[in-house]
């Protein structure tokens, strides 16, 4: 097999760009490290991911979770810059070496079990104490790697096989494939403590940061997305365009019982724009058809910059 490696121009290289990336993933590796640490890593919990094995070596061995993830990392950041280049390896270095240096920096001010002062007892036997302090793990967890993935970077380990996965299978989110990857870990924890409790546990981690992530890298804004038909299409079109200063499209049909030609209009507006434009609509004609639809993400003119959105891909 043939590996290409691309060279890097460095006479094209936007360095206030960079700067703000890099600075991104220190960003996200740090609050990465925070779930792990003080939520996830005092229940015994594997939530996929090399440092899910960290985790499952320090309960074992009383190895340091930080120190565990980079040597588990070296040989997948080799794999991952031969398969996705350069640019995006040293990315890599970066978060691979901020996530370590995060998590053995928090090891050693909060020790390896900051949940004991808050409950008495690291591995906290309350269900719903467990429940919540799972959720707010992958949370968190989910929040850095998507701050991570914004930049085009990984913080390593099964993050990398994802990433290659995602460049062939592009119909599968990020989040999902992570799910995949990660699952194989939590069941070696599940081998390795002998306890159901701990993998049902850590695949609800798995879940939520992977929700959390898919959320981060498409918006959380999202908006609406509607179909409107209405005899008085010109009226509508004007508070559209004038109070609600938003734009649209006229969408020629013909409707299904008289065969009548029919302006249908098509636009995208904000979620808090969306009870204003029924209530202009209800005003023009009570008569009026409205489907509304969910949109995760809009851009161009008026919303997030498309522009914007490329570059950062």
């Amino acid at each position: 097999m043939k590996f290409k490696i691309n060279r890097i121009n460095f006479r094209t290289l936007n360095y206030k760009q960079l700067a703000i990336e890099y600075g991104a993933i220190v960003l996200g590796t740090f609050i990465m490290a925070v779930g792990f640490v003080i939520f996830v890593s005092p229940l015994k919990l594997a939530p996929g991911g090399v440092y899910g094995v960290a985790i499952i070596l320090h309960h074992l061995f009383n190895f340091p979770i930080g120190l565990s993830g980079i040597c588990l990392d070296i040989p997948l950041l080799i794999i991952g810059t031969l398969w996705l280049g350069p640019k995006f390896g040293i990315k890599t270095v970066i978060g691979i070496v901020s996530l370590s240096g995060s998590i053995t920096l928090l090891e050693h001010l909060y020790g390896y079990n900051p949940l004991i002062g808050m409950a008495g007892n690291p591995t906290l036997p309350d269900p719903a104490a467990n429940f919540i302090i799972a959720l707010f793990g992958g949370a968190i967890i989910g929040l850095g790697l998507g701050i991570i993935f914004k930049t085009r970077a990984t913080s390593g380990g099964t993050d990398i096989v994802a990433m290659i996965l995602g460049k062939y299978l592009k119909h599968i989110p990020l989040g999902t494939l992570i799910i995949i990857v990660d699952s194989t870990v939590v069941l070696l924890a599940l081998a390795v403590f002998n306890d159901w409790t701990i993998p049902l546990y850590s695949w609800l981690i798995i879940y939520v940061s992977g929700v959390v992530i898919d959320k981060v890298i498409a918006g959380f804004a999202g908006g609406k997305a509607l179909i409107i038909i209405s005899d008085y299409y010109d009226e509508i079109k004007e508070r559209i365009l004038t109070d609600l200063e938003r734009g649209g499209t006229f969408l020629h049909g013909e409707g299904m019982y008289n065969n009548m030609d029919k302006k249908i209009i098509f636009t995208s507006i904000s979620r808090k724009q969306l009870p204003v434009l029924i209530h202009f609509v209800h005003e023009i004609d009570p008569k009026a058809f409205i489907s509304i639809m969910d949109s995760s993400e809009t851009l161009g003119e008026g919303f997030a910059s498309l522009r914007e959105k490329v570059e950062h891909r």
